[in-house]
């Protein structure tokens, strides 16, 4: 039997940089090697700073996203301010666990800004929300492994938002450029204090 996380393909990747943060995705749908849609975004905001990648099952990656914007939702409510990353990075990994005995079949990346001190926050999660933090960059998807190489060889620490930019689109692109199961196009948000900027990258689309 086929791994369900790769059925649909996808791979998203996060990077940190100096008092900035980035997260990028592809935006492949796909039945394993037949392509289905190439508008799938996988990326998904929760407030002004707190970013969430999810890949693997696309039935899986939409009904997460949307339980957590319900209890991101209900906690701006009672709290009537918008979650902290580690807060919320907490909260998808309680979430993932309740279901641990058929658990959803998403890789999560949880990426942001801290609203207080600005330090980035990256953190990574398995199928059941053990938490992998990270001060450098995360992955997951089916091109994790190429990622994991592009990542340690272009990534460097204090990086300028237009610098991190350039280095997560060269990383991501060169490692889909490897996997057939991810690519046609890709989506990077870069998330400063001030500001979030999303640019689309064109990938090639075979």
């Amino acid at each position: 039997m086929s791994n369900p996380q790769e059925i649909n393909g996808g791979s998203a990747v996060a990077m940190t940089g100096k008092k900035c943060v980035a997260i990028a995705c592809d935006l492949r749908l796909g039945m394993q090697s037949l392509g289905v849609s190439s508008n799938f975004e996988k990326i998904f905001r929760y407030g002004d700073n707190v970013f969430l990648g999810l890949t693997g099952l696309a039935t899986d990656v939409l009904t997460v996203s949307e339980l957590m914007r319900f209890k991101a939702n209900m906690y701006k409510m009672r709290e009537e301010r918008d979650m902290e990353p580690d807060t919320f990075a907490n909260l998808v990994s309680t979430s993932l666990y309740e279901r641990r005995f058929g658990p959803y079949f998403v890789g999560p990346i949880v990426a942001g800004l801290n609203s207080k001190t600005e330090e980035p926050f990256l953190c990574a999660f398995d199928l059941i929300g053990a938490m992998d933090g990270s001060k450098d960059f995360a992955v997951a998807g089916t091109s994790s492994e190429q990622l994991f190489g592009m990542c340690e060889s272009l990534w460097e620490p204090d990086l300028e938002p237009e610098e991190l930019f350039e280095t997560i689109s060269q990383a991501f692109m060169n490692a889909q450029d490897r996997d057939c199961l991810s690519g046609w196009g890709a989506v990077v948000y870069v998330i400063t204090k001030d500001k979030v900027i999303k640019r689309l990258l064109k990938t090639r689309q075979d």
